[in-house]
This record gives C-alpha cells, structure tokens and sequence, in this order.
C-alpha cells in the first residue's frame, strides 16, 4: 500500500515508473514478492484529504505487508500550521501501522521534498529559503513522530535538494520528479 500525495502516484510519470512501483521491482530482484500496491494518492491532497480519501476507499481491517507514507507538500504548499501538521500526520501513521498489521518495520515514511529547488518555484519567484525552512520544519516533526513510533524514515530531501533542479529529475512541469528520481527514492 503507498499512500500520499502527487509524489506517490508519480505526477507526470508512467504507472511503472512511480517510486512505489519501482520499489516494488527492487524487491521482486531479491526475492520478495509483493502484489500491485493499493495506492491512495491524488495530486494536491494535503494530511486532511488523505484521511479522506482513505475513508472512501472503505478498505479499514484490510491488511498489507508493506506500507509506504509520503504526504505534507501540499499542507506547505497552502500555509497550514505545522502543529496542525504533526497531529494530522500522527493519526496518518497510526492507520499506516494498522494498515500493516501492527507491524511498524513494514511502514515506511519518506520525508518531503523540497519543491522550492524547482524552476517551478523559480518560474514563480518563491522564497526559496522560506520553502527550505518549512519544510525542515514539517520534517523534522515527521521524524520525531517516526522516531516515536518506532518507524522507518526515509530522508530524501537533502538529495533531491542537490538534485531536484536538474533537467533529467524533472517531468515537464518542472515541479514533479522523474522516474530517475523515483529511482532514487525507491532504492534508498
């Protein structure tokens, strides 16, 4: 199961290529087999949305071997409150467990990116250093809980921010990342 946002169903790349996906390949080479996952994501969703679109899927006492959370752009994106944040992504993370059976070493959380290396944040003249600011800021909330709950987190924004700017990590949009950057994220 891979739950968040665009970053999860690969905005701008093929079903093959999302990091879900390409997780999915990663382990089928060493011998782990996993179904097609479950993938609740729309571009835009913020924490809130997310839950929502949980609820719709009407798929609570299901269980899954593996469970993925990447999810917070968005609530950066339009200004909420990280306090908000931390609390809505806590009740995330506890369905995610649920969602693994109990089993908190089979979720895994991946940090957010920073979009603001983007020439879409440059094309838009964001302050980049405030977008850096937030996001650490939502991160370091997400580890902290992560840490808690004794789950997996999985830091991709230092890499992307090195990266993230860069032609070949980048759909057409210049915002979303590549299959190349998928990649990345899904071996790490």
């Amino acid at each position: 199961m891979a739950l968040g946002d665009s970053y999860t169903i690969g905005e701008g790349v093929g079903p093959k290529d999302t990091y879900p996906e390409q997780l999915r390949a990663l382990l089928s080479v060493e011998k782990i087999k996993l179904a097609e996952p479950l993938i609740i994501a729309r571009t835009g969703w913020t924490t809130d949305e997310l839950s929502a679109g949980i609820d719709d899927a009407e798929i609570a006492g299901q269980t899954y071997a593996l469970v993925t959370l990447l999810i917070g752009v968005n609530n950066q994106y339009r200004g909420r409150a990280v306090e908000d944040y931390a609390r809505e992504f806590e009740q995330l993370l506890d369905r995610a467990i649920a969602f693994a059976g109990g089993r908190e070493e089979r979720v895994f959380v991946l940090s957010i990116p920073d979009w603001g290396v983007t020439p879409f944040a440059e094309e838009r003249e964001v302050d980049r250093q405030a977008v850096a600011a937030a996001i650490d800021a939502y991160n370091a909330q997400k580890r902290a809980i992560c840490a808690e709950k004794g789950v997996h987190f999985t830091d991709i924004t230092e890499t992307y921010r090195q990266i993230g700017a860069e032609v070949p990590s980048l759909v057409s949009d210049k915002l979303h990342p590549s299959a190349l950057v998928y990649a990345r994220w899904a071996k790490a």
